[in-house]
């Protein structure tokens, strides 16, 4: 291997066999030979990469597509079925914290049983030692038995120890959610100044922040295959863009879930009863000559309905009603009215609410100053949005009509819930336009 490399991966593959239901005693072996039966499931399928010296690396991918099995065979845990890997240096790995941890053993015993497994000699964790300790901050309880340690304190000693090895190459797997917020900030601070010594460190990890903050490049696997690598700040981009396709068809399935189950008891309750079936997206109701004139204005719907809103439909850029919405494309929210005693004049209105009431965004008619009268028994009003502006997230709409003095005809609170995709990773809930100037 060329010098200024410290790992290079060679078209590794790596299968593991999935039981159906494996006999686990022998007379269950025997009499139940067909519960042996299994399925290879590649996990890598020839990855090949090289990292060179003093790099940090993030490995990013939804579970189960390699991450974790590739450090592992990095770390010697296990090995590729084929392909050659090749280590430039000593090697610690942070892949699960404390293993080797006995619990009947007190901190300090501990500390020298782990360290021991990463290479060092005794006299070598005698120097260590006091500066393990410090900096997991369990003076206190160095000498107690570990099995008294909560889970917070056993994490920490344990990346105390692995941190704390004079290592050429450093893997972690997923394990920088150790302790409370100052103790993480305190590794971070760690880890950085490790990697400015020369280390080279692989990292994985789902949080694609800390990939971009920390590592100089990443590597993006999915499905047993590299799909791309380069720049950190690049490649999460493609991911996170992958996720949200990912992420839009599984609400799309749930969506579809939903209307396919109420159609079920639609038509279960169309069987069962002469009566008309109920649906949560048809919400008009039979008019009668002697409407109410109270209000109550804590229903979730109320009004006089001399107009009432008989259906709401969202519409994205494709055409099609659905209640799953990427962010930027043009949407169309229509709302479907049947007029039941006629008015001189009308003011339609929407609002965007998240799931704790807050309004995000209301509009109405009236306020852009549109006229709506004369209209027809029966039709529509959209409204539309050229690029919807929202974050990721679920959100609540709301729909209304009232009349010119705002007196209201038909007001409907959590009319319905819509799911929103996005790939802006701002925080709250709208995307706003913006860019940053820099200068002196």
């Amino acid at each position: 291997m060329e010098e200024q490399y410290a790992i290079k991966v060679d078209n590794i593959t790596k299968k593991f066999k999935i039981y159906y239901d494996k006999g686990k005693t022998l007379k269950e072996k025997v009499l139940f030979s067909k519960r042996r039966n299994y399925e290879e499931r590649i996990v890598l399928d020839g990855i090949s990469f090289k990292v060179k010296k003093g790099e940090a690396i993030g490995l990013i991918g939804h579970n189960g597509c390699g991450k974790s099995t590739t450090l592992k065979m990095l770390s010697r845990i296990m090995y590729p079925d084929s392909g050659s890997i090749e280590m430039n240096g000593r090697v610690s790995s942070l892949i699960e914290l404390g293993a080797g941890f006995h619990p009947d053993m007190s901190g300090k015993e501990n500390i020298y049983i782990n360290a021991s497994i990463f290479g060092l000699t005794k006299k070598e964790i005698d120097k260590r030692l006091k500066d393990i300790i410090e900096f997991s901050e369990l003076e206190e309880f160095i000498d107690n038995p570990v099995r008294t340690y909560s889970s917070g304190m056993y994490m920490r000693l344990a990346f105390s120890v692995a941190i704390n090895v004079d290592a050429d190459i450093l893997l972690i797997d997923e394990i920088l959610a150790v302790g409370d917020a100052n103790f993480q900030a305190k590794c971070f601070n760690r880890l950085r100044e490790i990697k400015a010594t020369g280390v080279t460190i692989i990292l994985v990890t789902h949080d694609t922040d800390t990939v971009e903050r920390f590592c100089d490049e990443a590597i993006w696997i999915n499905e047993g295959k590299i799909i791309k690598a380069g720049r950190s700040d690049k490649v999460t981009d493609a991911y996170l863009n992958f996720m949200n396709d990912k992420k839009i068809e599984v609400l799309e399935r749930e969506e579809q879930r939903k209307i396919d189950e109420k159609e079920n008891k639609k038509n279960e309750k169309i069987e069962s009863t002469s009566a008309d079936a109920d649906n949560d997206h048809d919400i008009s109701q039979n008019s009668d000559d002697n409407k109410p004139e109270e209000i109550d204005y804590s229903a979730n719907r109320f009004g006089l309905k001399y107009i009432e809103i008989t259906k709401a439909e969202i519409i994205n850029s494709k055409g099609q009603v659905t209640n799953v919405l990427k962010a930027d494309e043009n949407i169309k929210f229509i709302i479907y009215y049947k007029v039941n005693k006629p008015l001189k004049e009308y003011n339609f209105g929407i609002g965007f609410y998240n799931l704790d009431g807050v309004c995000i965004y209301g509009n109405n008619t009236q306020i852009d100053r549109i006229q709506v009268a004369n209209i027809e028994d029966t039709g529509s009003i959209i409204f539309e949005v050229s690029e919807l502006p929202l974050l990721s997230g679920r959100y609540i709409l709301n729909v209304a009509v009232v009349d010119i003095d705002g007196t209201p005809m038909d007001f409907y609170r959590n009319y319905c819930t819509f799911d929103v995709v996005s790939k802006d990773r701002s925080q709250g809930c709208v995307s706003i336009r913006h860019k940053w100037i820099t200068g002196n």
